[in-house]
């Protein structure tokens, strides 16, 4: 019988280590900044094109290295951090495998020009798929300049699962982002497709946190600092106002190197235990400084999952810290007498000869008025007669009205479902409508139908590629982050066909000049942030999903609110627009909108 276990050849063996390395482009662009930074990096420059599926271009001026450093850095396992098993646990770097450079020049063509201070001439490296093709001195600046071309050139089947190259960018816009709060002693800048998305000065944490998610976040900020024998944390936590349901910026830092951990996520959130509503997050950016030899960084292949000592002990630290923020900032601002835009109050002076003169307020009230005389014809409290009212509106008054709210267009015929001689329509607890049926009673859930109607309007809108706009009195300026810029100007059509009118100000600042007409009382700026979120939840890469989930998202923000009274009228046009869709019974993302109690069930509950 034949010997069955044999040796890879490391060109296999590196596209396995690859599979776990380089997922994404995302992937490349963290290794290649986190190898910047541990070279001592000032400044570092990210060139990406379309996505980073053609290009990712890293340029740093750190450190450089010598020509048999630079070959031998594509090797596996070949590294600077680590001499003996014990280093792994006192590590102060990024990368420290020695995985990185081999999996990428695995899956991808890599060119690398180096070069030290001290040595007159640099090197450049050309690979592609783990062979050398070109090893050449060259003139160079000090630093590396990584160019990786054509990623998964030679695994088609991975290149096919790339998503979108919106999604793919947003990804790499994620990773940067990391890396660039991690490290506020470094210059970063990051340019796509020719067009540069951030640039990043040398700063604070504070300001950094501000270049990178806008200038709206400021004000929302709460510092943080506490110093134990176990940890020391410093950074910020949201105040209660910036509390959300999606979308939020969490973002966690253990010894300069961004984790990902729930359990401290979950003691921040229980700092917040009755300030914020149930299901809403704060946004919050914290460093921690611990031991070395007290954490494990080595249990994933991508390094952002880190075990502790003492985690419960901690946990109590990170909640007790955050809470003693939120005491400071006492959930609403002291008044800050040191402003300048105060008013100034008038002081009285009582040692005025004319203070005599000031009366104290008088009482006036109607002797004759009785409110038990019974009045001829009934009035509201502006004298306007209501009854003539009630009778037009019984005369068909209502018949003319239709209710912005309700408005989805045209109503084909409904389905013959409802008792020919039925009594009014009911409506309990302001969230369900009930209806008798010839089967039973109806239950029909008044947000989840307005939900339903309010999608199939929006994705006809979508398709037809038309909507209504109204047109802003005073345009709404919002600042976005580069996440957030990156998607904004993914789906800028998408946003214009469902009635927004937006102009980019620049530097991530835009302003909505038009909405959708039918959303009075509601935010612009909140209502378009949502789906700006709700598609960066979804990394969505096909259109008619992509316009789905938008439809969905404005539906959900639009229609009407469980505990809404509607009058009989708009119960049931509601009912009339849900049944002219095709699909009543559900909301699009499979929520039940109908319930029918049969009359057996009725009558059996009354036969006991």
């Amino acid at each position: 019988m034949q010997d069955v276990i044999r040796l890879l050849p490391d060109s296999v063996a590196n596209q396995i280590a690859a599979g776990e390395v380089v997922q994404r482009p995302a992937s490349v662009v963290k290794e290649l900044m986190e190898n910047a930074v541990d070279a001592g990096a000032t400044k570092v420059q990210i060139v990406v094109v379309e996505g980073g599926r053609t290009l990712i271009q890293v340029i740093d001026n750190g450190s450089g290295m010598s020509e048999t450093d630079a070959r031998l850095a594509f090797e596996r396992h070949a590294t600077s951090k680590i001499k003996k098993a014990d280093d792994l646990f006192a590590l102060s770097t990024m990368g420290f495998r020695g995985e990185a450079l081999a999996s990428i020049v695995a899956v991808a063509q890599v060119e690398l020009v180096t070069r030290r201070a001290e040595d007159e001439l640099g090197t450049k490296i050309s690979m592609a798929g783990s062979v050398l093709e070109v090893q050449e001195p060259v003139m160079s600046a000090i630093g590396s300049n990584f160019k990786v071309k054509n990623l998964f050139y030679n695994i088609p089947a991975r290149r096919k699962f790339l998503k979108s190259t919106q999604t793919e960018f947003n990804n790499i816009v994620t990773e940067f982002e990391r890396v660039a709060l991690a490290n506020c002693n470094v210059e970063f800048s990051l340019k796509h497709n020719g067009n540069e998305v951030v640039s990043l000065p040398i700063s604070s944490f504070r300001q950094r946190i501000v270049n990178l998610f806008g200038k709206r976040i400021n004000s929302l900020l709460v510092e943080v600092g506490v110093e134990s024998s176990l940890i020391n944390i410093k950074g910020f936590v949201g105040s209660p106002e910036s509390a959300r349901k999606k979308g939020v910026q969490q973002y966690m830092f253990v010894n300069g190197r961004y984790m990902r951990h729930p359990y401290f996520a979950k003691a921040v959130a229980e700092a917040y235990n009755m300030i914020i509503p149930a299901g809403e997050q704060v946004p919050f950016f914290l460093c921690f400084d611990v031991d070395p030899s007290r954490i494990d960084v080595n249990i994933h292949p991508t390094k952002t999952e880190i075990k502790f000592e003492d985690e419960q002990s901690l946990w109590k630290i990170i909640a007790a810290a955050v809470r003693e923020a939120l005491g400071r900032f006492n959930a609403s601002p002291g008044f800050d007498f040191d402003a300048a835009d105060i008013p100034e109050i008038p002081v009285l002076d009582f040692s005025d000869t004319d203070r005599n003169k000031i009366a104290a307020p008088k009482i006036s009230y109607n002797p004759d008025y009785n409110p038990f005389k019974k009045k001829t014809q009934p009035y509201d409290h502006s004298g306007r007669q209501w009854e003539k009212l009630y009778e037009t509106g019984k005369n068909g008054f209502y018949d003319e009205m239709e209710s912005s709210v309700l408005e989805a267009g045209p109503v084909v015929e409904s389905r013959p479902i409802f008792a020919e001689e039925y009594i009014p329509v009911a409506q309990y607890k302001g969230q369900y409508i009930l209806v008798p049926v010839k089967s039973g009673l109806m239950w029909v859930h008044q947000h989840r139908a307005h939900v339903r109607v309010l999608f199939e309007k929006y994705m006809k809108q979508l398709c037809d590629e038309h909507c209504d706009v109204q047109q802003l009195l005073f345009p709404e300026r919002i600042d976005v982050a580069a996440n957030e810029q990156v998607i904004i100007d993914g789906i800028s059509k998408e946003i214009s066909d469902l009635g927004f009118e937006i102009s980019s100000l620049g530097g991530g600042s835009y302003a909505i000049t038009g909405v959708p007409m039918g959303i009075d009382g509601l935010d612009p700026s909140k209502l378009l942030m949502n789906l700006v979120h709700s598609v960066a939840e979804q990394t969505l890469s096909v259109k008619e999903k992509l316009h789905e989930q938008l439809a969905l998202s404005m539906a959900e923000k639009v229609a009407i609110v469980s505990g809404q009274l509607l009058s009989n009228e708009e119960q049931e046009r509601l009912l009339e627009h849900l049944f002219a869709t095709g699909s009543p019974a559900r909301t699009p993302d499979g929520k039940t909108i109908i319930y029918t109690m049969s009359d057996n069930d009725i009558d059996r509950n009354f036969n006991k």
